[in-house]
């Protein structure tokens, strides 16, 4: 995949557009530590990106050993010691659960590839995304009650809906940091597989998503969204979004070619 010539690289990461697939390479060694500019440069990035109409999946991955390793720690050791740094450390709270919320509620569909740990904050970037897929040697985890705080940035929300009530008290409240193999099992992730194979994998997963047709999967994300939010009748959406869909002259013509043989 050569890199996009049309975007260019930000300094903490760069973009990459190939078949249908946005690839993020996370690079700010030596871990992919979060900070404030960090958070802004990756918002800049998908508002290029969200421009464009020549990508259906955004394929998060590093080109460190770790995937991310969650906040900046000279950037924290300067909030914990400011004046005003409680106002400063939630307001910094609040930055990662707007991009990662930004992430989750991407109509396009998102993929995590973890090849390395991805603690505390890296692993809530990756519980925001559609899809993730994991070496199974790398290690996940939400530590930060070591510390005495909470994962924050949407950790506690992601991880329970995903795993349910029992495990996310198992894991969070245990600081317990679990293999990629584990955390399949534990249906945090739905891949994992040996790290030497993990970077094809995970391409061959990003290109077969992007062949399902955009507009069809951006209707099924608003209907699986539907089903955990008790405001909306998730039935009623289904519906709704097939009547959209029936009326589009993608699908039209894909049922055609189907109906005519042509597409099976």
């Amino acid at each position: 995949m050569k890199p996009d010539p049309n975007k260019g690289s930000h300094d903490m990461f760069h973009l990459q557009v190939a078949d249908g697939v946005a690839s993020v390479v996370m690079d700010r060694p030596p871990v992919n530590a979060m900070s404030d500019a960090w958070i802004a440069a990756f918002h800049t990035l998908l508002d290029g990106l969200e421009a464009r109409e020549d990508w259906s999946v955004l394929h998060i991955r590093s080109a460190l050993k770790v995937f991310a390793a969650g906040a900046d720690l000279k950037e924290m050791r300067e909030r914990f010691e400011a004046p005003d740094g409680l106002d400063r450390q939630l307001a910094g709270v609040r930055g990662y659960q707007k991009l990662f919320a930004r992430i989750e509620a991407s109509v396009r569909i998102t993929l995590a590839e973890i090849s390395g740990a991805a603690l505390g904050g890296g692993f809530e970037l990756a519980l925001a995304c559609d899809l993730r897929i994991a070496a199974r040697e790398a290690k996940v985890g939400l530590p930060e009650l070591r510390l005495g705080l909470l994962p924050g940035a949407g950790g506690t929300q992601r991880m329970t809906w995903l795993a349910g009530r029992p495990i996310a008290l198992r894991l969070i409240l245990g600081a317990e940091q679990v293999d990629g193999a584990e955390a399949e099992r534990l249906g945090l992730v739905q891949w994992s597989v040996p790290a030497a194979e993990l970077a094809d994998t995970a391409a061959a997963v990003a290109r077969r998503y992007a062949a399902v047709p955009a507009h069809a999967a951006e209707a099924a994300k608003a209907c699986i969204a539907a089903a955990s939010n008790p405001a909306v009748n998730g039935f009623d959406e289904e519906v709704q979004q097939t009547r959209g869909l029936l009326r589009s002259d993608k699908t039209r013509e894909l049922i055609g070619a189907f109906l005519a043989g042509t597409n099976r």
